[in-house]
């Protein structure tokens, strides 16, 4: 049990305090003093009964300078090590901390997953015997500052090391080393996912102006729904910006300076899932933390959880949300104590989830929760208005990337831009066009700087005539329907963009064993 205690700052009260427990005959574990509250104390308990909970607090309150007594969740330290662990561990670089002998002190999942190890089996190994060319031992004692891009090799992968050095300071030692923080970054995938340069405009709306009247249109809805606290559902294909879309609608609500945590409901198993959104007891599995563990509810307290790929959650999930989208309420795995947050909702999906509603894959009563507000972001073919003015600014970010002179697009890349269709939209674009500028001349991008699929890549270059007419068009039907599937993943969706009924669609890719028909 844990209890805070609201109290009065004197000399000698935490001695007045312990003195009840001792004469109740519990255990004090853990003592703190301040945290959340100034004038509080903070007990941990774990032997003590909820029968003794009555009499402890009255014997409590009658000491002088005790004001209120009340049993908590968490004392102050154990949510500062709760909260600082999920922040490591959904970090997708791998981050370590060693001692100064090199030795693994704490690692994250990530490179657990780089080392080849669980991550509960890396503290205590030594680094240096799994990392070629990083030599700890010698390094970390004359390691003054940190140092930036060491070259290593991990399991045969090349990496660029990021060492920062832990010290301890003393009055009469001196500065003494204890250690250092690792991050690993991969050398291929360095470019505007590691070293990225964000202004603070680059997260809100600013970013999603596009030139085109569709977009435009979004905007605006978007700044209207932003400050109202009901659930927002945004709707898009891949690439299109819908987290970027409902990071801004967070920052101009009144939670903007409040958390802002996001779960891929299509990333993880339906288990690890449903910890990491809803967090779980002390021992609430096998494997599981002595401790317990927060969920991003917890940690999104007062601000936004923005849930990408909605469509992709379990029916247990889909469950779950329900019930905390009626009252604010969940349970940890594990757990019966219920738990209140106040927490704004914001999902995504590049499916059709009534469609999804009709195929039994998604709770109806979940969509009409999630389904109040709701924004569809167009996709980038249908938004070339601005598409030239789009690609000077991811032209312009990658050259201040790279470090290197901005370049002018050709009249032929221009209209290739334009007429190109964009299958994985705002995100395909800037990834092909910070490609174009690190292999462009650095004057002009031409062309052959720009390095795209071939526009129907599923298509055969020659026809099988092998059968019967209704076999030969079969054929053809099937590649059709499998090529345009991706860019328009859904029966309503294809049908409308082929000019035929949803029915006629449904069935044809059910006949041939396309998408989830």
């Amino acid at each position: 049990m844990r209890l805070e205690i609201v109290c009065q700052n004197r000399v000698g009260i935490m001695r007045d305090i312990l003195e009840v427990f001792v004469e109740f005959r519990i255990n004090v574990v853990r003592a703190e003093a301040g945290g959340e509250k100034v004038n509080a104390i903070y007990l941990y308990t774990p032997g003590m009964l909820n029968m003794q909970l009555q009499s402890v607090r009255v014997r409590l309150e009658k000491i002088a300078g005790v004001y209120k007594v009340r049993r908590i969740n968490l004392i102050p330290s154990e949510r500062r090590h709760f909260e600082l662990d999920i922040l490591l561990q959904s970090l997708d670089i791998p981050v370590l901390s060693v001692d100064s002998d090199g030795r693994v002190v704490v690692a994250n999942v990530a490179s657990g997953r780089v080392l080849g190890v669980r991550v509960d089996e890396a503290p205590g190994m030594s680094l240096s015997k799994r990392i070629k060319n990083l030599e700890l031992e010698t390094l970390l004692p004359k390691l003054e500052s940190r140092l930036n891009g060491v070259r290593v090799e991990v399991r045969g992968d090349v990496y660029l090391a990021d060492i920062s050095p832990i010290y301890l300071e003393d009055k009469l030692l001196g500065k003494e080393a204890a250690g250092a923080v690792i991050s690993l970054h991969p050398v291929e995938s360095l470019g505007a996912k590691l070293y990225a340069i964000q202004k603070p405009e680059d997260y809100g709306f600013d970013a999603l102006q596009i030139q085109a009247p569709k977009m435009m249109t979004l905007i605006r809805e978007a700044k209207r729904m932003a400050p109202l606290d009901a659930p927002l559902l945004i709707q898009g294909e891949t690439g299109t910006g819908k987290e970027m879309l409902a990071r801004a609608c967070h920052l101009s609500s009144p939670r903007g300076r409040a958390p802002f945590m996001v779960l891929n409901c299509a990333a993880l198993p339906d288990n690890l899932a449903e910890s990491e959104l809803f967090g779980y007891a002390p021992k609430a599995f096998e494997g599981a933390r002595n401790e317990g563990k927060l969920g991003l509810l917890d940690l999104s307290n007062s601000g936004t959880i923005f849930l990408d790929e909605v469509g992709e959650m379990s029916p247990h999930l889909q469950v779950k949300l329900l019930r905390f989208l009626q009252d604010g309420r969940f349970r940890r795995v594990g757990s019966d104590d219920e738990i209140q947050v106040d927490v704004r909702v914001i999902c995504s999906t590049q499916k059709d989830l009534s469609e999804l509603c009709d195929q039994g894959g998604f709770r109806e009563d979940l969509f009409h929760r999630l389904n109040v507000l709701t924004l569809s972001i167009p996709a980038l073919r249908s938004c070339k208005e601005g598409i030239l003015d789009l690609s000077r600014r991811f032209i312009d970010r990658a050259c201040q990337q790279i470090g290197c002179e901005l370049p002018a697009m050709s009249s032929e890349v221009e209209a290739l831009l334009k007429n190109y269709h964009w299958p994985g939209n705002v995100r395909q674009l800037e990834n092909v066009l910070y490609q174009a500028v690190s292999i462009s001349d650095g004057k002009k991008i031409a062309t052959s700087d720009i390095r795209l699929p071939a526009l129907h890549s599923g298509m055969s270059s020659e026809l099988d005539m092998t059968g019967s007419w209704g076999e030969i068009t079969g054929r053809i039907e099937r590649q059709i329907l499998a090529t345009l599937y991706p860019d328009y993943p859904s029966s309503r969706l294809l049908a409308k963009r082929l000019g035929v009924s949803h029915t006629t669609i449904a069935n044809k890719l059910r006949q041939h064993g396309i998408g989830n028909q």
